[in-house]
């Protein structure tokens, strides 16, 4: 049982893919969820973007790596990690699946301590990790043709299989960096 178990907790990362298989059915109340009353990360001082996503409120962290003496780490500038508020809001570490093949973030140094960003599970969307003219470091990309603070990331997903959900949408949620207005937009998987 326990080999079972450790089996399903391995593959769940997995629901992140874009292929589409046989079909579940996810429960009713979750998939009408709206992204807007799940759980916002809170005492994460270093916070850049995060991640939610049907069908729990389970949040994907992504914080900015810095060392002991406040500095960036150049190999990896982002650290990710899970607050499963299902579970009293506990964190932890994504495995080593979760960070290779759904949540995890490839980083390239740009210099003067600029880093773009591409998701693992889907490239297409580059980001830069780079400072404000406060010294904070954000996340920034482009958001309805539009420069933005990345603020949030929802991936709403209707059915599929239990290896390969049906994604509908990825909705990013930031805020216009010229008018300080909330911007958002839905890209639909191909």
């Amino acid at each position: 049982m326990k080999y079972v178990i450790s089996i399903i907790l391995i593959a769940l990362p997995l629901l992140f893919s874009f292929k589409r298989f046989d079909r579940v059915t996810v429960h009713p109340d979750l998939s009408l969820s709206d992204p807007d009353t799940f759980p916002v990360p809170s005492n994460v001082p270093k916070l850049l973007f995060y991640i939610q996503r049907d069908p729990n409120t389970n949040t994907i962290v992504y914080e900015l790596n810095q060392d002991e003496r406040g500095q960036i780490s150049e190999k990896q500038p982002v650290h990710t990690f899970w607050i499963r508020y299902p579970e009293g809001g506990i964190r932890k570490d994504l495995n080593y699946l979760q960070r290779k093949f759904a949540y995890g973030i490839n980083s390239r140094a740009l210099g003067n301590g600029v880093f773009e960003l591409r998701s693992v599970a889907y490239s297409k969307l580059p980001m830069y990790l780079r400072r404000d003219v406060k010294n904070q470091y954000h996340v920034y990309t482009d958001i309805n043709n539009k420069k933005c603070m990345l603020s949030r990331v929802f991936i709403r997903i209707d059915g599929g299989s239990f290896w390969s959900p049906n994604v509908l949408y990825i909705e990013l949620k930031g805020v216009d960096i010229a008018t300080g207005k909330t911007v958002v937009q839905r890209i639909k998987p191909s």
